[in-house]
């Protein structure tokens, strides 16, 4: 399978071309914290049950950010935890520990405007980098299984980036210039036509990097056009990315993010990320005499990534690439006026492969170089087919809101092997010390059938006040990768779907000149995947994931308010395994820090200028699952200030790690390499400016 991606040329070429043609922008729309379409819902403004809230990262906010990374808008959602790795890599948390291994991307649904970046079972675990959070109208963040709109993938929630609808005219021409190199050029232009419309949203991007030998090259963008006849409204947008990426990787030694020269150094400079993405959708929505509104949205995507594995002995080289197509649906049918009915039907077929090699012998002990051989590790293909449908029954009366539902899910894997069975070399020949490494298995079929529940309601208590509540089971089938990317003896993964029940009640409501959110959840996961001591993928494990939430959003005076986004939880193992001569059981799970806090004190000039101070804490976390090794967490501040010249003319300005504290972006310990780190970026600045069009 050979992914096409239409050239960057072409798409600058059509960028100018269209640029050429555009018009003025309207005003811009005013956003709001708590937002209830596109993320629980498919159909525009529609309202639905209030049992779970969808936390949004608005556009002013990532106006003033202008994050380089996703990773910096994420800190402002409680719950959220992102690590960023080396590049535009990064690690995922959402009410859990910082996910890593083959399928732990499968924890957290990646999408951008409500479709999956990835299908279900091909996750990626830095997927996020494949959308458009550079041009983003807004980040929502819908935390647990709370919605019977997502399945497999959507435990611990979704991360939805949202593209502006460049149709209704809006437009920008901005330049960023940092620290390290780094340049980026963002557009946004369009055309109304009153009953339609046609626009681009594009970014393109240079980073140097902080490290020896690390850089970024990537451009984004998004298309779109909306026609409007009577009753029915027709969105159509593509959304390509190309990621060229030279990659840093792990620093080891004790602290050693503390050592300037070591921060600095790239012990992997021939490692590589190379990573293309298209997707192309059309939304349908209709409504009908009685209120009845109807949305179809079929999609494609296509896509590939060839990255340099440079964490594993041999630094094997992953090639993989997946093309489908799917459509997502909604049906809401009013009864009357106080109850109305969601149905619909999600389906997406997907043709993937993927293939590890190596081409050089491995460096090591006698163990490694004999059993990690040069060759081909895996060479397979998969055919996967979903098939989800999915109700709801809303009931709306008084101050109560309650709306009950469930989804069903069929996953079905058709799973080709290109190679020799088991753990032999590719010419067929063993490896010493008992076998190769890597194990693959034969080929075969496996599927995955599973049902979630959901409850959520809320009562209005007064005209400032909601409570909430909501129950809800969520699952995830096996990634191919937990599948049929096997390793020592095992022949066969006998893997169940990973199952989570979650209890969530909380309160959100105004207060003068504010609003806050307080939650407090329970999510216990079951048949959890993991990799044993015999290095085999089994599916026994029991997690355990409760926290509080708080979330304020105040003004203090005229000119001063506060954002405080942050959370106090607990990540524990539940099984019983013996990590060395440690039972687990009971432990802190690896890369879980209790308490994260992201405070911005913001300071209002005048209605031209505005300030920033961003307080960012992550807490001391243990680095292993024996809990022997630790971080000492950090402390991080950065400020910004915008200033508008004219009614459309801004500019910027932002210092990150303003006390340039020494730190790491992520920590972990593994038993080859003792501690190892990302370094965090040193005190950098950038500059922006930004006129409208």
């Amino acid at each position: 399978m050979t992914l096409k991606p239409l050239s960057p040329l072409s798409l600058l070429a059509t960028a100018v071309a269209l640029h050429s043609a555009m018009v003025n922008a309207a005003d811009e729309q005013t956003a709001k914290i708590e937002r209830i379409e596109t993320t629980s819902s498919r159909i525009t403004a529609k309202a639905g049950a209030q049992g779970y809230l969808v936390s949004s990262i608005t556009d002013e906010t990532l106006s003033l950010l202008s994050l380089q990374h996703i990773q910096e808008a994420l800190n402002y959602v409680a719950g959220a935890g992102v690590q960023r790795g080396n590049g535009q890599e990064y690690l995922p948390a959402l009410r859990s520990p910082v996910l890593t291994g083959a399928g732990a991307c499968g924890g957290i649904l990646a999408a951008e405007d409500g479709i999956a970046l990835r299908a279900a079972g091909f996750c990626n675990i830095n997927e996020l980098f494949e959308a458009h959070g550079e041009m983003a109208e807004r980040i929502d963040v819908l935390k647990g299984p709370a919605s019977p709109l997502y399945g497999s993938n959507a435990i611990h929630g979704v991360i939805n980036v949202i593209t502006p609808d460049t149709t209704t005219g809006q437009g920008l021409l901005s330049y960023d210039y940092g620290s390290f190199g780094f340049n980026r050029i963002k557009l946004r232009s369009g055309k109304d036509f009153t009953n339609s419309g046609i626009g681009i949203n594009a970014s393109m991007t240079r980073d140097n990097g902080y490290r020896d030998g690390e850089g970024v090259d990537q451009e984004k963008v998004n298309l779109r056009h909306r026609l409007n006849l009577e009753n029915t409204t027709v969105t159509t947008g593509l959304t390509y990315t190309n990621l060229d990426q030279d990659t840093a990787g792990y620093i080891t030694g004790f602290e050693s993010y503390k050592d300037e020269d070591i921060a600095q150094s790239n012990p992997n400079p021939e490692a590589f990320r190379k990573a293309r993405s298209m997707r192309l959708w059309s939304k349908v929505e209709m409504g009908f005499e009685g209120g009845h509104q109807l949305s179809v949205t079929p999609y494609l995507r296509d896509q590939s990534m060839d990255f340099l594995m440079h964490f594993l002995p041999g630094k094997p080289l992953e090639e993989n690439a997946q093309k489908g197509v799917g459509v997502l649906s909604q049906f809401n049918y009013i009864v009357s006026s106080t109850f109305n009915i969601d149905v619909g039907v999600d389906a997406e077929y997907t043709e993937g492969e993927l293939m590890q090699s190596q081409n050089a012998p491995t460096v090591g002990s006698a163990f490694l170089v004999e059993t990690v051989p040069v060759g081909r590790h895996y060479d397979y293909d998969v055919e996967a087919t979903l098939l989800a449908p999915f109700f709801a029954l809303n009931w709306q009366k008084g101050n109560w809101d309650v709306s009950v539902g469930g989804r069903f899910e069929s996953m079905q894997y058709d799973y080709i092997n290109n190679m020799n069975v088991g753990r032999v070399r590719e010419d067929g020949t063993e490896c010493g010390f008992g076998g190769c490494r890597y194990s693959r298995p034969e080929s075969g079929k496996n599927d995955f059938d599973n049902f979630s529940p959901k409850l959520s309601a809320s009562y209005q208590l007064d005209d400032t006040t909601q409570l909430y509540l909501g129950v809800s089971r969520g699952y995830r089938a096996p990634q191919a990768t937990e599948l049929y990317r096997l390793q020592r003896a095992q022949q066969v993964a006998d893997l169940d779907a990973v199952t989570a029940t979650n209890y969530e009640v909380g309160i959100n409501g105004l207060t003068n000149n504010g609003r806050y959110s307080l939650a407090v959840y329970s999510l216990r996961k079951d048949n959890v995947i993991y990799r044993n001591s015999d290095f085999f993928n089994i599916s026994n494990g029991e997690t355990w994931h409760r926290g509080v939430e708080l979330t304020l959003s105040q003004a203090i005076t005229d000119k001063w308010s506060v954002d405080i986004a942050g959370s106090y939880a607990r990540h524990t193992y539940e099984h019983s395994q013996l990590q060395g001569e440690t039972d687990i059981q009971g432990n802190d799970i690896d890369t879980a820090p209790k308490l994260q806090m992201n405070t911005r004190l913001n300071y209002d000039f005048s209605s031209a200028v505005r300030a920033q101070l961003e307080w960012q804490h992550i807490d001391s976390y243990f680095t292993d699952a024996e809990n022997a090794n630790e971080y000492e967490g950090h402390e991080l501040l950065h400020a910004r200030v915008s200033f508008a010249l004219t009614d459309g003319v801004v500019i910027a300005a932002r210092v990150n790690n303003l006390l340039d504290t020494e730190y790491a972006d992520r920590a972990d310990f593994t038993s080859f390499t003792g501690p190892r780190y990302f370094p965090g970026r040193p005190r950098n600045f950038m500059v922006s400016a930004t006129f409208d069009l």
